[in-house]
């Protein structure tokens, strides 16, 4: 996968998309961190690749949350606990 900088897609953005076609992706730098993805798309998929984009953001949030919980030992909680703490959250948000 190529590495490109802010800076060189503004200057050379027309070798860029050239580059797109056979490099299919590449991650765009500013000041050296990845800030985006260039992806090639055709017309005929690009929301099929964007619904893949948002369920691949959506499963790395849920996984991210999982871990947090482990890690507060929440995933021991048992079902009647579980519900307490939904009864609780529901009551609070009522007020």
């Amino acid at each position: 996968m190529k590495f490109l900088s802010v800076r060189e897609l503004r200057g050379s953005a027309a070798r860029v998309w050239v580059e797109l076609s056979t490099e299919r992706e590449m991650v765009v730098t500013n000041n050296g961190r990845p800030v985006a993805i260039l992806s090639t798309v055709s017309e005929s998929d690009v929301e099929e690749s964007l619904a893949a984009i948002r369920r691949a953001r959506a499963m790395s949030a849920v996984a991210a949350l999982q871990q947090q919980s482990a890690r507060r030992g929440l995933n021991r909680l048992r079902p009647d606990e579980i519900e307490a703490e939904i009864v609780a959250v529901r009551r609070g948000r009522s007020k």
